[in-house]
């Protein structure tokens, strides 16, 4: 027997013989898939394969209940549909994210797994489809039609709830102590990158701080949408080859295990033709990914310095910034953030593109969105963590803010409802042309007194 032989199992499908590795618990179908889609090193990230696995559990247990699976299948495959979950099998899922854009190949993927797995169990042969069988059991009144996309919203679902939506909640709550903490530092305010009227340093803060506050509103809008699933509608939305209280009952099982609401769709044909659900999930991360971009420009540029610029602000110092240059420090931990906002709007984009795709009854680039659709909600939530904790938090003001105001030209906003629009503008001109400040010229330039330019003139009053 050559090497070839005992290295390797044969299995058959309906395209006829496939050559299987000995020991791999994937099948026939996932072994051509895997020759037919050498494309790049991208997978199907882990709140998937955990969402996948639980749908083919809870659809076991259904089965179960509802008369269509034996008890010994049953607990089989929940058994192995657990592992799945736990990701004790993850490195059996290994299927290329560019295939068919059904996903088709990662549902048999899946079926596979957990048909030899449960075999396995069983004390069978793998491969025999003997006697779990990854269609008739595994598979069982469900279609790729319908799995995908509801192992799409569920993956998301979860990962908002677990992961993105408590960093976001941390950013926002580290936001409102910085703007607590610099309420009292009174600095200038900036429009078109020009000098503007005073602001404080908290207030900046608190405006930060409602960015991420309505984001997370945002992302909590999506996850209602993304909550109705297509699980039901089998092939085409129809329903075909599945019990009528199957999706409903797998729902409510899914939604108590993972903690978030899972509920059947009531039109298949949306749910399955198109992924508008997706999309604009996909438009409310973007703009999380948007305000943290502002977010962090604005804390690089405050802190961009150390004497040849704003530095109103100092960063936590985290690594040296230079190979050449002794003593600097960047931004580091800002211009991360940045990165991972164009990821995500870029992500956007595929999966916009992605989302049309959907041809008369199903769309056919379910992978490719499914990928960046989850690649983004784990990107923006890590960046919030790091963000907050190794930047936001560590922030403090420099003298450089206030010092800086009483020069501000734009002091004279507040003279012109004494003196008038036009002679207040004079007076900043003026200023400005002299090297002076506007309390200087308007001192010999007005009949104001002493008293009133004070009273006229306090920057903490203009904010």
């Amino acid at each position: 027997m050559s090497g070839s032989e005992t290295a390797h199992r044969t299995e058959r499908d309906s395209m006829g013989e496939v050559q299987v590795p000995r020991d791999a618990l994937f099948g026939a179908q996932t072994r051509r898939a895997l020759e037919n889609f050498p494309i790049s090193e991208l997978r199907f990230p882990r709140r998937f394969i955990q969402a996948i696995g639980a749908i083919k559990l809870e659809a076991a247990n259904v089965n179960h209940e509802l008369g269509g699976l034996d008890k010994e299948i049953r607990d089989a495959i929940v058994q192995v549909a657990e592992e799945v979950v736990d990701g004790k099998l993850d490195n059996q899922f290994v299927l290329d994210i560019f295939q068919t854009g059904s996903g088709t190949s990662t549902n048999m993927n899946a079926n596979e797994v957990i048909s030899n797995r449960a075999i396995q169990i069983l004390g069978g042969d793998l491969g025999s489809k003997e006697p779990v069988h990854p269609n008739d059991h595994v598979n069982r009144s469900q279609s790729s039609n319908d799995v995908i996309p509801t192992a799409i919203h569920l993956a998301a679902l979860i990962s908002i709830e677990r992961d993105l939506l408590p960093a976001l909640e941390m950013m926002r709550s580290a936001l409102e102590d910085k703007a607590r903490e610099l309420d009292d530092v009174v600095k200038t305010g900036r429009t078109h990158l020009q000098d503007a009227t005073p602001i404080r340093l908290g207030q900046e803060f608190r405006g930060h701080a409602g960015q991420i506050e309505r984001g997370i509103q945002r992302v909590r809008e999506a996850q209602a949408d993304l909550a109705e699933v297509a699980l039901g509608g089998t092939a085409v939305g129809t329903g075909v080859n599945t019990h009528p209280e199957f999706a409903q009952k797998v729902c409510e099982r899914l939604s108590e295990r993972f903690g978030v609401e899972v509920r059947e769709t009531e039109n298949h044909f949306q749910a399955q033709s198109a992924m508008d659900a997706a999309v604009f999930a996909s438009g409310a991360l973007k703009t999380v990914a948007v305000s943290i971009m502002k977010i962090s420009n604005d804390i690089r540029w405050l802190g961009a310095g150390p004497r040849a610029n704003l530095a109103e602000i100092a960063l936590p110092e985290v690594q040296p910034g230079s190979s050449i240059m002794p003593g600097k420090v960047n931004p580091v931990i800002a211009e991360s953030a940045t990165m991972v906002a164009a990821q995500v709007i870029g992500n956007d984009a595929t999966i916009a593109i992605a989302g049309q795709s959907g041809n008369f009854e199903l769309n056919v680039m379910l992978p490719v969105l499914a990928y960046n659709l989850l690649q983004s909600i784990a990107l923006l939530a890590t960046t919030a963590d790091n963000l907050t904790d190794q930047c936001i938090s560590g922030i403090k003001a420099t003298e450089r803010g206030p010092e800086l105001v009483e020069q501000g030209l734009m002091l004279a906003t507040a003279l012109a409802p004494g003196i008038g629009y036009d002679k207040a503008a004079e007076i900043s001109k003026k200023a400005y042309k002299e090297g002076k400040t506007i309390r200087e010229v308007a001192r010999e330039d007005t009949d104001l007194s002493e008293e009133e330019l004070d009273k006229l003139l306090d920057a903490r009053k203009l904010t």
